[in-house]
């Protein structure tokens, strides 16, 4: 699972998205010709971008490269079940990565489109957003 290596603070708090924005940065190819851009707000898990990823390297089968222009750094906390209120906030749970509409979340190089476009979909079938296949 992808986890930081080091954090200088083990809490963040939630953060509030008081409209629906788009993102500003990583919305272009800057590495690769084909690249899966997300179409909706979330917060993906190291899980589920540890599982798009390995079906994107399963598909490829040792041709071209792939970048992951995400990285989850957010820490999820959770209390445990039949728990009152009051004590404090929970444990990390697991790392999140925030993401919003236009972010691109993958990108391929070094293989035809056709490849590319069932790597990619394959990848975003493992997400929980909306996500499109773009091309340079």
């Amino acid at each position: 699972m992808l986890l930081p290596k080091k954090v200088k603070h083990r809490k963040m708090q939630k953060g509030r998205n008081r409209f629906r924005q788009f993102d500003t940065r990583g919305t272009e190819l800057n590495f690769g010709a084909f690249g899966l851009r997300a179409q909706e707000e979330a917060w993906l898990t190291s899980q589920q971008l540890e599982s798009a990823r390995k079906a994107i390297a399963y598909t490829l089968r040792q041709e071209g490269k792939v970048w992951m222009r995400v990285f989850p750094d957010k820490p999820i906390t959770k209390k445990p079940p039949e728990v009152t209120m009051g004590g404090g906030k929970g444990n990390v749970e697991y790392y999140a990565a925030p993401v919003k509409p236009g972010r691109i979340i993958f990108e391929i190089d070094g293989v035809s489109e056709n490849k590319a476009r069932e790597a990619l979909r394959l990848a975003g079938s493992k997400l929980p957003i909306k996500t499109v296949f773009i091309k340079e």
